[in-house]
Parts: C-alpha cells; structure tokens; sequence
C-alpha cells in the first residue's frame, strides 16, 4: 500500500494525574528526519520515542511536539517557594533601583517566575508510560493518515499509467506504417532534386534510414516499465525510491522516442508522454 510522506496525527490523553497531548506532522524527506519538542522532565525518554518512529516509518521529516502537565485536583493544595520568592525579590529590587520607571507586578506575575511554584511529586514511572502509550496512538493515526493520502496518489499514478498505455499504444499501431512513410519521403525528395538512384541502392538508404529511426525497444520499454511500476505500487513497504528510479527510465526512453521520431503523430505521442511521466514524479516525491 502506497502511503504518502506528507500528514498529520495526534492523539491526547488526560488521567487523574496527567493531561498528555502529541501532535505530529510529516512532509516528505529523501531519509527519516525526526525532529522532537519535549518539555525538560520528559527528555530522557527521547531515545525510545525514536525507536518507537523508526519501527513505524521509514522516510519522511516528523515535527513530534509533546505537551504534558500534572493535573491538580481541587483538594490539592498549590505550594509556593518562599525562599525563592525572597531571593527573586531582592534581586528585583536592585535592578529597579537603577531603572527611572520601576515596574509593578501581581501576585500572580511572581507565580509564573522560575522556581516559585512547587509542583506536587509525579510519578515519573507511571508519566513514562503513558507518554509513551499516547505516542502509540499518535503514531498509529498518522499512518493511517499517510495511508489515506497514499491511496489517492495511487489512483493518480494508475490513471496516468492508463494513459501513458494509450499513448504507447498509438504509436505501436503507427510502426508498420513508418517503413512506407519513409519510403515515399525518401522518393519524394529524390524527385525533387531531379535524381535517380538503382533500386538496390534505393532499398539500402531506406534500411539505414529506418534502423536510425528504430523505436521498438523504446516502446516495449516503456510498456516493460509501465508494468512494473503498477506491480510495485501494490507493493505493502515502502516504494517511492523504487518509483523515482522507474520514472527517470520511463522519462529517458520517452526522450530518446522523441528524438528518433520522424512522425509529427510520435513526435507528439512522445511529448504527452513526457507530460504525464513528469506528473507522475511530482506525485512520487511524496511517497514514502
């Protein structure tokens, strides 16, 4: 199954002790690029938030942001420094000794200063595993949320693999018909210059001519390719270095199609093809 690079998921959880959110969002990456915003009592528990990423996801940049704080019931009484609050004052005082326009502050302002509020004790264990519980579910619903968009792009890329098989299909249909037309460009333009060649000489131009504009193995290339990259799109791991690779094929032997070609009508062919295979790597750059 085909899943995008490009999501988000998050998933929150609050208990008697503990309100626990995780956000993440996921954009498309050459490699896994985890990017992590833990609050300060909570980073020790950064490598096996890694390893939980890494098991799910391969490529992709993810901005993971955790927000936790302790839930205080209504009969738990809010402890304060006291010592700390001197300290901080006294040192207030002095730098607005030094200021010609002190400043006022609230009771509540002095609450917010580092160090003032006492936090009741946490149970550092139990906060682990629930960090980590909700990380599972965070995690679970960006994949599917990957899943969904990649579902999408799939019926994007086989739709333009439907096209792609018309357009190879044409210009297969044209192919018999290439021998004649050159044969009678080739006359025409001897005609024109008033010139005369002995038939076996006349066949030999026209054998080089069309061996220089051969494009059978350009076209049951494509088709080759065509094939596989519908294979592994069905293909439940990730895919999309194995798609860029298929498409830079496919890009180069629609190139050298059109080089080749002598037919407005290939020409043309060759042209849409390229159209609807850039299309495609637009698309692939996002799949994991």
């Amino acid at each position: 199954m085909i899943r995008s690079m490009t999501a988000f998921g998050s998933s929150e959880y609050t208990s008697e002790s503990f309100a626990i959110r995780w956000e993440i969002r996921s954009v498309n990456h050459r490699y896994l690029d985890i990017n992590l915003r833990l609050p300060d009592n909570l980073r020790a528990l950064e490598p096996d938030i890694r390893s939980a990423i890494s098991k799910k996801f391969k490529r992709g940049k993810l901005d993971c942001v955790l927000t936790s704080h302790r839930q205080i019931s209504d009969d738990e009484a809010v402890g304060v420094n006291l010592s700390q609050i001197k300290l901080l004052l006294a040192a207030t005082e002095q730098v607005e000794s030094i200021m010609t326009a002190p400043l006022g502050y609230s009771a509540l302002e002095i609450m917010k200063w580092p160090g003032v509020k006492v936090e009741p004790d946490v149970d550092t264990e139990q906060l682990s595993r629930e960090t980590l519980s909700v990380l599972q579910m965070a995690l679970v619903a960006l994949l599917e949320a990957r899943e969904r968009e990649g579902a999408q792009l799939a019926v994007l890329i086989g739709e333009r693999c439907a096209l792609l098989r018309e357009q190879v299909a044409n210009i297969r249909a044209q192919l018999p018909q290439l021998a004649d037309n050159v044969r009678s460009k080739l006359k025409s333009r001897l005609e024109e210059l008033h010139t005369t060649v002995e038939p076996v000489r006349f066949e030999q131009e026209v054998v080089m001519l069309l061996y220089k504009m051969d494009i059978d193995e350009e076209v049951d290339r494509l088709a080759t390719h065509i094939d596989e990259l519908l294979r592994v799109i069905k293909q439940n791991e990730p895919i999309g270095r194995r798609l860029d690779f298929l498409l830079q094929e496919m890009n180069r032997e629609a190139n050298t199609l059109g080089s080749k070609s002598t037919e407005i009508t290939t020409t043309q062919a060759a042209v849409e093809m390229k159209v609807l295979i850039e299309q495609m790597r637009e698309q692939v750059q996002n799949i994991e």
